[in-house]
């Protein structure tokens, strides 16, 4: 969800509602500036209102990083998007060529990608497990065909498809 607030529109990207045992609650949130990607912590009273933004979701196809931005075409207009590559860095990491992703539209305007639960990855490189080291989970570094690195059971091998969570940058199984 997206709010205004004092003529900025903010994301909300986290957000916890507090019932404390005395006096009234409480929302502790999370928000991210669109426009300058700033991430602050703000406690507002429950039960406070604020003006909603107009959001769409649409679904784009990532062509190509070119340096200092990012291309993206939409899937029904073939009209080209151009973001800033600092507002999608995070999403680029689990973003391959020709893959198609919702994008969100804030007042018309790209604000950014949603990345899914989950994307499936080759890896490209990972150095092999040790036999009898398992004992405990233990884990290796992997490098992913986007360039991302996770953590990795040592039962996952150079070629393999796996999935992960892009947004927890984190190993959930084999594809």
């Amino acid at each position: 969800m997206h709010i205004d607030l004092d003529g900025t529109v903010w994301r909300i990207v986290q957000f916890q509602h507090v019932k404390p045992g005395k006096g009234g609650a409480f929302v502790r949130t999370k928000l991210k500036a669109l426009e300058s990607g700033a991430v602050v912590d703000k406690t507002f009273r429950a039960g406070e209102r604020f003006a909603r933004v107009h959001t769409e979701v649409k679904n784009v196809q990532y062509l190509y990083d070119a340096g200092d931005d990012v291309v993206f075409m939409d899937a029904e207009t073939y009209d080209q998007i151009t973001l800033p590559r600092d507002s999608v860095l995070e999403e680029l990491e689990f973003l391959e060529p020709s893959s198609t992703v919702p994008m969100l539209t804030v007042d018309g305007r790209p604000a950014g990608v949603q990345m899914p639960s989950a994307v499936e990855l080759e890896v490209v490189e990972t150095p092999p497990g040790v036999k009898g080291d398992t004992v405990s989970n233990v884990t290796k570094p992997a490098k992913l065909a986007t360039g991302a690195v996770v953590q990795v059971p040592l039962f996952v091998n150079e070629g393999d498809r796996i999935r992960v969570d892009p947004r927890e940058k984190r190993y959930i199984s084999r594809a």
